[in-house]
């Protein structure tokens, strides 16, 4: 296996290592950069923009000769990351002996690792691996509410947070949408950034409800408790009564019609 590592830093600094670790051609543009990858062990190319606010935006494909491994050092001030892959797997683990998480094909992932454990990621040989790569700080923007529920949603007190789930074809739909609009000009600029936050949003969106589906059976608990409660404080306890004293004869009839309870029969014999 072929072991690579990237220092991480500014943009320009992560072009740099990249290049030098794989052996590639950097092209710049202003805040657009594209390094072209030809050599005995992988071919392909890495694209990536670099916004005002310190978002982040990068596309990697590649086919690796060989297996490859690239520890990417961690930073206390690191952006939280959205990954969506189009094609092959890549697999993730918080230092070289953790546990891996594999992203696949149609399945996308969010990754922040602000802790002193690099991480690591694994690429298979001779496999074509396509993903796209966004990264939103965690610090200082100028879009301060959409940081603060970044950092709310996707971080926590360890530095070390991922997920893998399967893909969300709207998401999916955006990113097409970010590829078709022109590179040049403040318009064009302004336009990507644009989509780019609503992905954020609907991440942020996404991953909130999937947050609150986990409490939907103790929701739904809690209402029929109160439906119950609510049946009690209606029920007219002297005409139940009244109609207990007829053997209970009436008394089913009467809290089934009125009331919409059904006494259900208790056979439970008594322990011995």
């Amino acid at each position: 296996m072929k072991k690579l590592y990237i220092n991480t830093g500014g943009f320009d600094a992560v072009f740099n290592d990249l290049k030098e670790n794989f052996s590639g051609t950097l092209t710049t543009r202003s805040n657009e950069y594209k390094l072209d990858i030809q050599s005995k062990w992988t071919k392909g190319s890495i694209k990536g923009t670099r916004f005002d606010d310190k978002v982040l935006f990068m596309h990697f494909d590649l086919e690796f000769h060989q297996e490859v491994s690239l520890s990417i050092e961690s930073n206390h001030n690191s952006p939280v990351f959205f990954v969506y892959c189009e094609n092959g797997n890549v697999s993730h683990s918080f230092g070289a002996n953790g546990d891996r998480k594999m992203l696949s094909k149609n399945q996308s992932a969010v990754l922040n690792n602000s802790s002193v454990i690099n991480s690591v990621l694994y690429f298979e040989s001779h496999k074509r691996i396509q993903f796209t790569l966004l990264g939103m700080p965690t610090m200082e923007s100028k879009n301060t509410e959409l940081v603060s529920q970044i950092r709310q949603r996707f971080t926590n007190d360890s530095g070390n947070y991922i997920y893998v789930g399967k893909g969300n074809p709207k998401i999916n739909e955006k990113l097409q949408e970010y590829n078709a609009v022109p590179n040049k000009g403040n318009k064009g600029t302004l336009l990507r950034k644009n989509i780019l936050n609503n992905i954020v949003e609907m991440e942020i969106e996404q991953h909130s409800f999937n947050y609150l589906k986990t409490f939907t059976p103790v929701i739904n608990i809690a209402r029929r408790q109160i439906d119950e409660i609510k049946k009690l404080s209606t029920m007219n306890f002297a005409e139940v009564v009244a109609a207990a004293g007829y053997a209970g004869r009436n008394l089913p009839k009467l809290l089934k019609s009125k009331y919409h309870w059904t006494l259900k029969p208790y056979n439970q014999k008594l322990a011995s």
